[in-house]
C-alpha cells in the first residue's frame, strides 16, 4: 500500500473528500456510509472545509467519524480567506471543532490566498498550533510565488502540506511548483484527481489510454488515474465518493503499480506542462 507522511505521520496515499457532501439532505446517510467504508478499509485521511456547504459538509464528517477513535483519523480542515486574520480566525476554527465533533484538527489548511497579510495568517496559524487546536498548519491553492512568499516568513519554513487541483489532465503545477514543493519536502494534497468531471469536459475515463491501462491491470479507468496520481512523489490524493462501493473501489488504487510502460503510454496521451497553468480553486 503506498503511504505518504504529512507532519511526521505515515498515511495512506489514499483520502477522502468531501467537496458537495452534505448538501443534500436525502443523500446524508449514504454519504455517512460512504466515509465509513473508507475508514473501515483502511483509509486515514478525511478533507473537508468551512466551505463546503457552509459547514455542512463538517458536520456530515462528524456525525460520519463519531463510532470511531479519534487518533486513528487524520482529519483535514480549511479557513476561508475572509476568516484568515488574528481577530477571526480562533472563531472560525471553533466552529470547525464543534461541527466535527471534535477537540483538534491534524491538519488545518488557508484555502486560498486573500487581503488579510500572509504573516499575520500564519503566525495565527503558529499560535493555534501551540494551543493544541491543531496538530499541523498548511496552505491551499498556492501557486510557485505564493510558496516563495510564505518560505520567507518567519515561521514559513512549517508549513506542512499544500493542496492543489492536480490529475493526468490538469498537470501545470508540473512545470515549477511540483518540483519546488519536493526540493523543500512540501507534501502536495491533489483535490479533484479523478478530472471535473464530464460536466466540466474532463474525457480522461473514455480515454484509450487511459481504458488500455486498465484493461492491463484488470482495474477501472478511476483506479487507474488515482494510481498515476499516488505515483508520483510526496503525494496525497482526495477523491470524493458519495458511494461507499464507489469509494472501496477507489480504495484499490493504493495497490496498483504501474510499470513504466504504463506511464509512458498515458503521459503520451497527457503529456507534461510547458507552462504553469492558472489555479483553480475548490
Amino acid at each position: 500500500m503506498k503511504t505518504i507522511t504529512i507532519n511526521h505521520q505515515e498515511v495512506p496515499a489514499l483520502g477522502i473528500g468531501t467537496w458537495e457532501m452534505g448538501d443534500d439532505d436525502n443523500a446524508l446517510d449514504a454519504e455517512i456510509a460512504s466515509i465509513r467504508a473508507g475508514l473501515d478499509a483502511g483509509l486515514k485521511v478525511i478533507d473537508t472545509a468551512e466551505m463546503y456547504g457552509n459547514g455542512r459538509s463538517e458536520k456530515l464528517v462528524g456525525q460520519a467519524i463519531k463510532p470511531y477513535q479519534r487518533s486513528n483519523i487524520f482529519l483535514i480542515s480549511k479557513v476561508l480567506p475572509q476568516n484568515a486574520s488574528a481577530k477571526r480566525m480562533r472563531q472560525s476554527l471553533t466552529a470547525s471543532l464543534q461541527r466535527l465533533q471534535t477537540d483538534y484538527l491534524d491538519l488545518y489548511l488557508y484555502h486560498w490566498r486573500g487581503s488579510v497579510p500572509l504573516q499575520e495568517t500564519v503566525a495565527t496559524l503558529q499560535d493555534l498550533q501551540k494551543e493544541g487546536k491543531i496538530r499541523a498548519w498548511g496552505v491551499s491553492n498556492f501557486d510557485i510565488g505564493d510558496m516563495q512568499e510564505l518560505w520567507q516568513l518567519p515561521a514559513g519554513k512549517n508549513v506542512a502540506a499544500n493542496e492543489d487541483l492536480y490529475n493526468l489532465e490538469t498537470r501545470g503545477i508540473e512545470y515549477s511548483l511540483m518540483p519546488w514543493q519536493n526540493q523543500h519536502q512540501i507534501p502536495l494534497i491533489a483535490y479533484s484527481p479523478l478530472g471535473r468531471g464530464p460536466k466540466m469536459g474532463s474525457t480522461m475515463m473514455k480515454n484509450p489510454a487511459v481504458l488500455q491501462v486498465a484493461q492491463q491491470h484488470h482495474a477501472s479507468a478511476y483506479q487507474i488515474l488515482l494510481a498515476w496520481v499516488i505515483n508520483q512523489p510526496h503525494v496525497l490524493a482526495i477523491p470524493k465518493s458519495s458511494s461507499a462501493q464507489h469509494l472501496l473501489d477507489n480504495a484499490q488504487a493504493l495497490n496498483i503499480e504501474l510499470t513504466s510502460a504504463d506511464l509512458q503510454i498515458l503521459e503520451k496521451a497527457y503529456p507534461k506542462p510547458t507552462q504553469k497553468e492558472p489555479l483553480a480553486i475548490y
